[in-house]
């Protein structure tokens, strides 16, 4: 087998995930690369030495620029924090490495544009680790799509919910809580989470071309873990905002870190002329389906069998899965990283470029920017996507 030597920026949760993937590829999916872990970059270097020695890293490195310029390196992962992703990515690509970054691609277009241009000059695959297009269940409704089964499509509606910085007493700042950090993050539950539900849809239903937005900080200050000072909080704690669909669909999305009880529910459904389909996170193994009209003898006519029904999406037909265990059996969260870095191998091999490259994570990037201008002037923004 082919080496793929990879170098990781980052040893957190991203880190972990990413790192996962790489050891176990080969024993899933029948790749010709078999993935080596050279270096793991962190400024920490004494929790970026338990790092590697826990998932089998060769060395450990405090510049990252050591590790894009190491000429036994082929893949650099970027899975430090957003404000870091520009810099890593056009040097990686200039050293001429495959780049693999963390979502969101980058702080703001501008420096998306930056990044997608590096990586198409220097023709080095890229990806952007928009996991969840690769649970099984997710995966389905694109297929469903693809086949006309929810036909001429009227509603998109996505949630995104967490409750874990409720309290006023939770700092900002520092390598745990970095996303709370405007200069870190670039923004809130905008970038990080809604980010998520962006791609899926655009995915799923094509580009989203005008939004309006209302976002909130309900913590106005907080304690700055770096500086010691209370500093204001410059993130969104909460947004919501309406979509317009180039299709002509409609849109809304809701994403917030104060919905008491929920821990990561991302949800969405899709209302068409002939059928939706409904997916919840924390039920990740079933995709819900509604028929309205099905295909009989070439012609769709209605179904005398309408009704929502629970896919249980384990069996082998259902994407993915033959890879993995019995029907009836289900994959985690971490299988969703590792079905994406295979996508991004057979991508390699086959010379197919895998989805959501550089190019294609900018365009979610056009909507988050255009989310964030309308909620500051509170208008509707065109997105000027493209895809």
């Amino acid at each position: 087998m082919k080496e793929l030597r990879v170098g990781m920026i980052g040893y957190g949760f991203m880190g972990r995930a990413h790192s996962n993937a790489y050891k176990r590829l080969t024993d899933f999916f029948p790749v010709q690369h078999r993935p080596v872990l050279k270096a793991v970059c962190a400024r920490n270097a004494q929790k970026a030495k338990a790092f590697a020695d826990t998932w089998g890293y060769e060395r450990v490195e405090t510049d990252w620029r050591r590790v894009v310029e190491a000429p036994d390196i082929d893949l650099i992962d970027i899975g430090s924090p957003n404000n870091t992703h520009r810099d890593i990515a056009v040097a990686a690509a200039k050293n001429g490495k495959m780049v693999v970054c963390e979502k969101p691609l980058a702080m703001n277009v501008a420096e998306a544009e930056e990044m997608t241009r590096a990586v198409e000059e220097a023709g080095v695959p890229n990806m952007v680790w928009f996991n969840y297009r690769r649970v099984p269940a997710i995966a389905l409704a694109k297929q469903l799509v693809e086949e006309g089964r929810i036909g001429k499509p009227f509603h998109y509606r996505a949630t995104y919910l967490q409750d874990w910085t409720i309290s006023e007493d939770v700092p900002q700042g520092g390598a745990a809580l970095w996303r709370l950090d405007a200069d870190v993050a670039g923004s809130g539950v905008t970038g990080d989470l809604l980010a998520h539900s962006i791609d899926t849809a655009m995915w799923l239903n094509g580009p989203i071309v005008e939004v309006v937005a209302k976002t909130e900080t309900f913590v106005k200050e907080r304690l700055h873990q770096v500086t010691g000072q209370r500093a204001p909080v410059r993130i969104d704690d909460a947004c919501m905002f309406l979509a317009v669909f180039a299709n002509g669909s409609m849109g809304t999305f809701e994403s917030t870190r104060y919905a008491r009880g929920r821990k990561n529910f991302n949800t969405f459904e899709l209302n068409g002329a002939d059928g939706s389909v409904y997916f919840d996170l924390e039920e990740p193994e079933y995709l819900q389906f509604f028929e309205y009209k099905q295909l009989q003898s070439g012609k769709k006519v209605e179904s005398h069998l309408t009704g929502w029904r629970k896919i249980h999406t384990t069996n082998s037909e259902h994407p993915y899965m033959n890879r993995y265990w019995v029907p009836g059996t289900c994959i985690g969260y971490e299988h969703t990283f590792l079905n994406a870095l295979a996508d991004f191998v057979m991508g390699i091999e086959s010379g197919k470029p895998t989805q959501p490259d550089f190019r294609n994570a900018l365009q979610t990037q056009k909507v988050c920017d255009a989310v964030l201008e309308s909620a500051n002037t509170g208008k509707w923004v065109k997105t000027g996507v493209t895809l």
